[in-house]
């Protein structure tokens, strides 16, 4: 079999694996990336450079970083500071929503999730409500906010891999609002959606005891690597390699505090780290490199650009909203990563600069997943916290609240994107 055709059925294979087995996705796509290599599709040099490792770094760093900033307690005691301060129940919930939404933008969407949803969980209790739509209200905002910056969640670190983006374009992208403005009008847009769900919840909810803080330290290792990455953009600005090495360091220098002040175990710390994620992030690079060297990547541009023909604006709706579509049931990193040379393609077939077709691709991919309980990790794990409580999360009590969230999100986003950087 020719290498482009036995590329594209270990890709489709491994797609539909996904979506049948999405506990398997890591043992199924580096038995891929392994098959690509074993069969000559990819020879062993082409897989190791087809994995960004800049971004592999800003991942696994800022999983250490998010797990001793989750033990310092610090999100939990802001997350029940807002609580008590709120006027009612349905300011309480917007408040843990916007608290979500602030986390998420600088750590993991799951590991946000699970920061938040204690704090939820406990104001349902005191109120005997169902925490369903709590939960499920944390887990969208969650997954909007973690699309603001470059480490708030993997497609964003994709995404400035192959653009050569750096923390501050984020922002202000040459000279322009960039992604982060996107996602701040869409999350405007969206917070009045949840406003309506919960704007019959008029009760006043009984005080909170606050959380003890551990330590202030996580939150000044989390703040000083944030600050680090934007000063990096100046100095690197090919993405290449000092995003990676500061999360690292900060992951580094995590540990070693940890070791210090509670002398906690390293090898403990690190045997909890959500390793299936960093092997699925690191095998999907290989198999999408596969498409791209054998040309696939270049025939899918052909087909999209002939069906938007010369019409930009086509071009750039086709691609957000078939982004929605794939990604509520379709793991949004392997999407993204496929689609992302795609993007790059139509662009250059329409004669028009890439960012705008990036930037939509990637709203419309984190996003999409906000429909459905399978759409994205952390929702995911926010239904798995139900059904432990004895919740079962159907898929149109997810949707009820997932789908007109997304709508609105993604529509303002998608908007703002346009008149931006048409």
């Amino acid at each position: 079999m020719e290498p482009k055709y036995l590329a594209t059925f270990i890709f489709l294979s491994a797609y539909v694996l996904f979506i049948v087995f999405p506990r398997w996705r890591m043992p199924v796509v580096v038995a891929g990336a392994l098959l690509l290599i074993s069969t000559g599709v990819l020879s062993l040099s082409q897989a190791f450079y087809a994995i960004n490792w800049n971004v592999m770094g800003i991942f696994v760093g800022m999983l250490v970083v998010a797990d001793i900033f989750i033990e310092s307690r610090v999100p939990a005691y802001l997350a029940e500071v807002l609580v008590d301060r709120a006027k009612n129940t349905a300011w309480a919930i917007l408040f843990i929503c916007l608290m979500t939404g602030l986390i998420s933008a600088f750590v993991e969407n799951v590991a946000t999730v699970l920061i938040v949803a204690p704090i939820a969980l406990e104001l349902a209790k005191k109120l005997k409500i169902n925490p369903m739509n709590m939960l499920i209200a944390i887990a969208v905002s969650s997954n909007l906010q973690g699309t603001a910056t470059l480490v708030g969640d993997p497609p964003s670190m994709l995404l400035a891999g192959f653009a050569k983006m750096n923390f501050n374009d984020f922002i202000f992208f040459h000279g322009r609002p960039s992604i982060f403005f996107a996602v701040e009008i869409g999350a405007a847009a969206s917070f009045l959606v949840l406003y309506f769900f919960f704007r019959r919840h008029r009760e006043k909810a009984e005080l909170i005891p606050v959380e003890k803080v551990c330590s202030w330290v996580p939150t000044l290792i989390l703040s000083m690597t944030i600050f680090f990455l934007a000063i990096s953009s100046f100095f690197d600005r090919e993405f290449s390699y000092q995003a990676g090495i500061i999360c690292v360091a900060a992951g580094l220098i995590s540990l070693i505090w940890k070791k210090l002040a509670f002398n906690g175990s390293v090898r403990k710390t690190i045997g909890i780290l959500d390793w299936d994620s960093t092997f699925f992030l690191a095998g999907v690079f290989v198999l999408v490199g596969s498409l791209t060297a054998t040309g696939l990547i270049e025939t899918l541009a052909n087909i999209l650009a002939g069906l938007a023909g010369n019409n930009i604006f086509f071009a750039y709706t086709m691609i957000v909203f078939l982004s929605v579509l794939v990604s509520a049931f379709v793991d949004n990193v392997p999407f993204l990563a496929a689609m992302l040379p795609a993007a790059i393609s139509v662009s250059a077939k329409l004669g028009v600069q890439p960012q705008m077709l990036m930037f939509g691709l990637l709203i419309g991919a984190s996003l999409g997943g906000n429909i459905t309980p399978i759409g994205a990790s952390a929702n995911i794990v926010a239904c798995g916290l139900l059904k432990r409580d004895g919740y079962i999360v159907r898929f149109r009590d997810f949707a009820k609240i997932g789908l007109p969230f997304t709508i609105s999100a993604v529509s303002a986003a998608y908007l703002f994107i346009w008149f931006v950087w048409k």
